[in-house]
């Protein structure tokens, strides 16, 4: 059995769009020790492969980062097989809060340095001693205090496009870039509570730890992040803080939370809050673009990029020879002479 994909991506995507299967998108984290994570890498494509579970997960010598969609009526085998990993037994499972079940088209498990780019050397701290819990009560409740500072530890694309009610939320492109200035612009203010909240809890979990480290006494986070909240708050007839989408890193791109608005095309400043990618493929930059300007620029960020797009697959496949096409990200506010700017 060959422990990798050997369809064409293009062919999985469309395959998944055709189906009607009934799939449920889970994600899930732990930090743990993984002493050869090839290994276990291999052995969860072995097991998970056949159950036609697809995503995006992350192996490295710290624990595990998953993003995944697996079939409905697989559901409760694939918690079985995650159970007979004896520190994955029990794990918490966040599953999607507005879910149409063509989140992923392929399985792809990775070995990383880290599941997390976090920049931090672990070594200089305890990393599995973070800051407490909250859930959704608690949450809400000490969020209504005078002496807490609240913290969204996403990067601006996300936090653009919904947060929670009063959060900061650092104008970033990486977690990475965030945790330093965090910590700098909190430096007076240690005697402050801070709460921290990320997408599925996996950012907040290192970063509280880190928070710890640098001598921050009141630091709590947000357990299972916004997508544990939302539910939680909706199961319970709680109120819901969080305002807008969640911005989640797979096809979907967001999960609708409340019907709120609060972001604007990058391209006329209409009121809209979808995220696509250029569909330049030497471009490929993430940015927010309303039906109007879809139709206008094709799809593009800019009318160079409509140029591009329209040519024949085969020119612009030269066009790209070299370059670099992984997703780039919008500067937010930036928008002249018809072509958008990234970071």
């Amino acid at each position: 059995m060959k422990l990798h994909n050997t369809i064409n991506g293009d062919e999985l995507k469309e395959k998944i769009k055709n189906s009607d299967e009934k799939r449920t998108t889970i994600s899930f984290y732990k930090y743990a020790s993984i002493g050869n994570p090839q290994l276990f890498r291999d052995h969860l494509f072995y097991y998970w492969n056949p159950l036609g579970v697809l995503g995006r997960i992350y192996v490295a010598n710290e624990g595990i980062n998953a993003q995944l969609s697996v079939p409905t009526a697989n559901l409760d085998a694939y918690k079985t097989e995650l159970a007979n990993i004896t520190f994955l037994d029990g794990v918490r499972l966040n599953y999607a809060v507005d879910d149409d079940g063509k989140s992923f088209f392929k399985l792809a498990i990775k070995v990383k340095n880290k599941i997390v780019a976090d920049g931090l050397n672990d070594d200089l701290f305890d990393v599995s001693k973070p800051g407490d819990y909250l859930d959704v009560e608690a949450f809400n409740k000490l969020t209504d205090e005078d002496n807490t500072v609240l913290i969204d530890m996403r990067n601006h694309y996300e936090s653009e496009v919904g947060h929670f009610e009063g959060a900061w939320c650092p104008d970033v492109d990486t977690f990475r870039d965030q945790l330093p200035l965090v910590v700098e612009e909190l430096a007076e203010q240690k005697d402050k509570t801070v709460v921290m909240y990320c997408t599925g809890g996996i950012r907040c979990e290192k970063a509280s730890a880190y928070l710890k480290h640098k001598g921050f006494k009141d630091v709590y986070h947000l357990e299972g992040g916004i997508i544990k909240y939302a539910r939680d708050a909706k199961e319970k007839g709680l109120r819901n803080k969080f305002i807008g989408k969640n911005f989640v890193f797979d096809e979907r791109l967001n999960e609708r939370i409340t019907e709120d608005v609060i972001a604007e095309c990058h391209q006329c400043g209409e009121s809209f809050d979808d995220h696509t990618n250029c569909k330049n493929k030497a471009c490929n930059l993430l940015f927010i673009q309303c039906p109007k300007c879809a139709e206008k620029y094709a799809g593009t960020c800019s009318e160079e990029c409509k140029t591009i797009a329209a040519l024949p697959i085969e020119e612009q496949r030269e066009l790209r020879k070299g370059k670099d096409t992984g997703v780039r990200i919008f500067s937010k506010g930036r928008f002249m002479n018809g072509k958008l700017t990234s970071k």
